[in-house]
């Protein structure tokens, strides 16, 4: 992809680019805490995407999709977001390195990645992500991975409209090769724990659906997070999200509680303990327990806080059936999407036909196979 970025851009600019990359991520547990400013458990993979960019001395940016095979232009000092387009996520950042008072000059950039469409692994933040280290190599910035992070959130929300929480582009910026990171969503900091899977390895399985009531329950999910929060803040004075209550306050919680409403708040609360759990037994290297958080962290999504659908959870409990998977579960927002297992290496195909075979019998869909590696941040390729 590198050479293909390079080749595509001396052709229409004849010039030859600097090159950024910035990674997609999995999650290996952690799903719906971050915007209660809780804990994740993401890591980057080597699929990701690749940004060639130039300055062109003008107040026009060119842009090159290599994927959309389409081009766009804006002005750097007259745009606005254009509904649904993928240039948005480029003005975005531009429009917040501006805000945030760097002198951005018009550029031109040919894009594109090998990050499979649908699969979960934002690709939306790792175009942020390595548009952002891109502008701010080019330009001679030295804008720091973490306000790269910041400033792409805050361009999904501002451009997109989607009130997303910075584990993805965070993610993206930071990752390290064989390490998972601990991430903290209220402070943004993280600790790298050794991804050390000896025989086993992870695979994701894309169910190939998206269910269209995906934006509207993660607002509603979110909502009902928010007004457990207002309750509970009568008898918990000190907390501001659900990530400052334990397992121990549940049945307190459950006292205090709507009955619509405590399954969604056990949820968070109880995934939040999962995920701290999980980094442990990654410093133990014991895997039997790591999995065990994750058959117990899809049952939560699924039934607590149901964001699953018979797709997810078919694969989910399909793969149950087999001793060499340690753990599997739905991975990110829901409805939809992929499952995250963590298997014996040496069974990786044996599953592959197993799950192929029933899911089509099932809801005559093919799945698709992703195989990923935790791998390295983004960074500057030359």
């Amino acid at each position: 992809m590198r050479e293909k970025i390079a080749k595509s851009f001396l052709e229409l600019f004849k010039k030859e680019p600097l090159i950024s990359f910035a990674p997609g991520r999995i999650n290996l547990i952690g799903e719906h805490t971050d915007y209660q400013e809780g804990f994740v458990f993401p890591a980057a993979v080597s699929q990701g995407i690749w940004v060639g960019i130039c300055k062109n001395e003008t107040t026009v940016s060119k842009i090159h999709s290599l994927d959309f095979e389409e081009d766009f232009a804006f002005d750097i000092n007259d745009f606005s977001p254009k509904k649904g387009h993928w240039a948005n996520y480029i003005m975005g950042m531009v429009s917040l390195l501006k805000q945030a008072g760097y002198p951005v000059k018009g550029f031109d950039i040919v894009f594109g990645g090998d990050i499979p469409v649908g699969s979960g692994l934002s690709s939306s933040a790792a175009l942020s992500v390595a548009i952002g280290t891109a502008i701010s190599a080019v330009f001679d910035f030295k804008i720091s991975k973490k306000s790269i992070a910041i400033y792409a959130q805050k361009s999904e929300h501002l451009f997109e409209g989607l009130n997303c929480g910075i584990m993805d582009p965070y993610a993206s910026a930071f990752g390290k090769e064989n390490h998972a990171l601990l991430l903290d969503c209220r402070s943004n900091s993280h600790e790298e724990i050794p991804l050390e899977l000896g025989g086993y390895s992870l695979l994701l399985t894309n169910t190939n659906v998206k269910h269209k009531l995906a934006d509207s329950a993660y607002n509603k999910r979110r909502e009902a997070c928010e007004k457990s929060v207002e309750i509970l803040q009568n008898s918990f004075p000190g907390i501001t999200t659900l990530r400052d209550l334990t397992p121990d306050d549940l049945a307190k919680v459950k006292e205090l509680l709507p009955v619509e409403l405590f399954p969604k708040a056990k949820h968070v609360i109880m995934e939040d303990h999962r995920v701290k759990e999980a980094g442990d037994c990654l410093k133990n290297s014991d895997l039997i327990a790591f999995g065990k958080l994750m058959w117990e962290s899809h049952e939560s999504l699924s039934k607590d806080y149901e964001v699953s659908c018979p797709e997810l959870d078919f694969l989910v409990k399909s793969s149950k059936q087999k001793p060499y998977v340690l753990g599997s579960r739905m991975m990110g927002g829901g409805f939809g999407g992929c499952t995250i297992s963590l298997l014996e290496t040496s069974k990786k195909q044996e599953l592959k036909d197993y799950l192929s075979t029933h899911y089509k019998n099932q809801f005559n869909i093919d799945p698709e196979f992703i195989e990923v590696t935790p791998s390295e941040g983004a960074r500057i390729l030359g």
